[in-house]
């Protein structure tokens, strides 16, 4: 069972533009850790970095994260 509410289109949005998790972290000022964390659901971002990784994948805060209600 995942453990936050708080969903995410990270691998999706790193997908569409063809950039690894090492080159995220590196645009975002993170380790390749921290986006594997987030992407996994097992980090919550503060909304700086949040808005970081929008910013870096040219999408919204709100586009890329989500509350997700499905309880998984």
């Amino acid at each position: 069972m995942r453990s936050t509410g708080l969903g995410n289109r990270l691998k999706e949005e790193r997908a569409r533009l063809g950039i690894t998790q090492a080159e995220l972290a590196a645009m975002v000022g993170v380790s390749r850790k921290t986006v594997v964390t987030v992407e996994n659901r097992i980090f919550i971002p503060s909304a700086l970095l949040a808005l970081r990784l929008a910013r870096a994948l040219g999408t919204t805060v709100d586009r890329l994260f989500f509350e997700d209600d499905s309880g998984v």
